[in-house]
């Protein structure tokens, strides 16, 4: 049983790596300086009384995210990373090499949501999203302004009223 305390908890929404400029390539500068905003965002969370993180795990924003707070863990003990998985099989079509990274990385959850068994289409996506929002207060997003699904998870959380720190990739 996940114990998810929404006034305690942030969750993020963001592109994958291939909407994002430095698509795959996270040695880019612009990769690395979106690394650090990012690091500086989830420790100010941390030292405001935000403990749990709520991450999606999808390719690109997210499992940078994972990744961040993990590391952050090593300072900060209290803090729980729980994934919010839209389905099981999530990373069936993902190469090997993001197969392993996201497999890692949810070896390494304080704890999951699954949504559904199998990928049923984009509802997947959506209702994960929407469990994200309404279990949390705060919303870190990584957004070029684009139409698409982080568009509508910001969107959604704005009439959540959850308060939103967007960061431009």
């Amino acid at each position: 049983m996940l114990n998810i305390i929404k006034e305690q908890t942030v969750c993020f929404t963001g592109h994958r790596s291939q909407k994002l400029p430095w698509r795959f390539n996270e040695d880019d500068d612009r990769c690395r300086r979106m690394k650090t905003v990012l690091r500086f965002e989830i420790e100010s969370a941390i030292k405001k009384g935000y403990h749990t993180f709520l991450c999606g795990m999808a390719l690109g924003f997210d499992i940078i995210c994972a990744e961040t707070v993990l590391e952050l863990k090593k300072e900060y003990a209290n803090t729980k990373l729980i994934g919010a998985l839209p389905c099981k099989t999530q990373d069936k079509k993902w190469s090997g090499k993001d197969r392993d990274r996201y497999r890692k990385l949810v070896n390494m959850l304080d704890g999951f949501r699954c949504i559904y068994d199998e990928y049923i289409g984009a509802e997947c996506m959506l209702e994960r999203n929407r469990f994200m929002v309404n279990n949390s207060a705060v919303m870190i997003a990584l957004y070029n302004g684009l139409p698409g699904g982080t568009k509508s998870t910001i969107e959604y959380a704005r009439k959540q009223g959850l308060e939103i720190i967007i960061i431009k990739p």
